[in-house]
């Protein structure tokens, strides 16, 4: 089967790091492993930052464009043409331009994976990018959802309720393998993997320093890797830790998995985080995690179990849960253990792949009949 792959937001050679670019390469995979074909059919990004419906109608005619140009290559030759459309990730401010006219035009199947709808955002700034979003949702075939927090507003949208899959985030366990702890015990090494970005990053970070500000009488450390436009507020906020830090930077893949490696816990406050593939790398690695209690956090992280989710927020909350963890060296191996188990049953790329084959063969059938 040859899928045709989409990413609105930020497509996976994109040059600047993030979990949106790795998780659409991790798709990619996924669907390799599934036994298909894909391609990436378009690197346009539809993104709008600011709500400038002049910007959004412009980027409506350009996806308009490509994918006329798109219909007359494939009509011109079949044997290249796409059996199914997928998209990944598309909400108000990166909608899908390409996929619900190139998907109908064709009679295809078209699959959404990580949608989310906001309503509120009718009549504003956004609107010409919600009604987009509405509009793909109608048509959709399947919505994978990454993120249970998306389920009320994408389900309604759906022509069958039925049509909302869950499927949990995933990477692959290969490349995170664990290395002995080459420090003492008594003083961890706390770790956190976030890009240095205004808004919801950085309150994370400011939040951060709020709670370690309340474990100063314990020893640890923290690597911080990641790096941004705001990396002088970052080192602004943890400044009073001096000593206790090291500066990691922006690290590629096998960077983080060896920081990773290297590290006892982590922490990261996840302010309206979706659910952050730097918190499945962290238990992959077999690390407990403390994390704000956000969006699709709490279904990777299994709070008790494979670390503490607290209420998000709460910096007094996030010491609280840190302290005992920072103190029972046993405790954080029983709970990084346990992490790297339930990552290896139910976030791998494997178990993800098999789904993507049921799911996808599924529609298939569906539309023989």
């Amino acid at each position: 089967m040859r899928v045709a792959f989409y990413a609105p937001l930020k497509p996976p050679d994109h040059p600047v790091p993030s979990g949106d670019r790795r998780v659409a390469g991790l798709l990619l995979d996924a669907l390799r492993l599934a036994g298909c074909r894909p391609f990436v059919a378009s690197g346009l990004r539809s993104y709008d930052r600011h709500g400038d419906p002049a910007r959004q109608a412009r980027l409506a005619g350009i996806g308009a464009g490509i994918a006329r140009r798109l219909l007359r290559q494939w009509r011109r030759d079949p044997a290249v043409a796409p059996d199914l459309w997928f998209t990944y990730h598309l909400y108000y401010k990166a909608p899908d331009w390409l996929g619900p006219a190139i998907s109908a035009a064709l009679g295809i199947p078209y699959v959404v994976a990580e949608a989310s709808s906001a309503p509120k955002r009718i009549g504003g700034a956004w609107d010409i990018g919600q009604r987009a979003v509405e509009r793909a949702l109608r048509h959709a075939d399947a919505a994978l959802g990454l993120n249970p927090a998306d389920h009320d507003c994408v389900v309604r949208l759906l022509r069958d309720p039925e049509r909302w899959i869950a499927f949990p985030p995933f990477l692959d366990a290969r490349s995170y393998e664990t290395a002995p702890r080459p420090h003492p015990p008594a003083s961890p090494r706390l770790i956190t993997v976030a890009m240095m970005r205004p808004g919801d990053k950085l309150a994370s970070y400011r939040l951060l320093a709020g709670s370690l500000a309340m474990l100063s009488d314990l020893e640890w450390s923290l690597d911080i890797v990641g790096d941004g436009e705001e990396r002088g507020e970052v080192a602004a906020a943890l400044a009073p830790f001096g000593p206790r830090l090291r500066w990691r930077g922006a690290l590629d893949a096998a960077g983080v998995a060896d920081a990773l490696a290297e590290s006892d816990l982590f922490l990261w406050p996840a302010i309206n985080e979706a659910f952050g593939m730097a918190l499945l790398e962290a238990q992959a690695s077999g690390l407990p995690v403390v994390a704000g209690a956000n969006g699709g956090v709490c279904g990777i992280v299994d709070d008790g179990k494979t670390g503490f989710l607290v209420p998000p927020g709460d910096p007094v909350a996030l010491a609280a849960a840190l302290r005992p963890l920072i103190r029972d060296s046993g405790r954080r191996a029983a709970m990084g253990a346990a992490a790297r188990e339930r990552v290896r049953r139910e976030h791998d790329l494997p178990a993800a792949a098999m789904r993507l084959r049921a799911i996808l063969a599924g529609l298939r059938q569906r539309r023989a009949a």
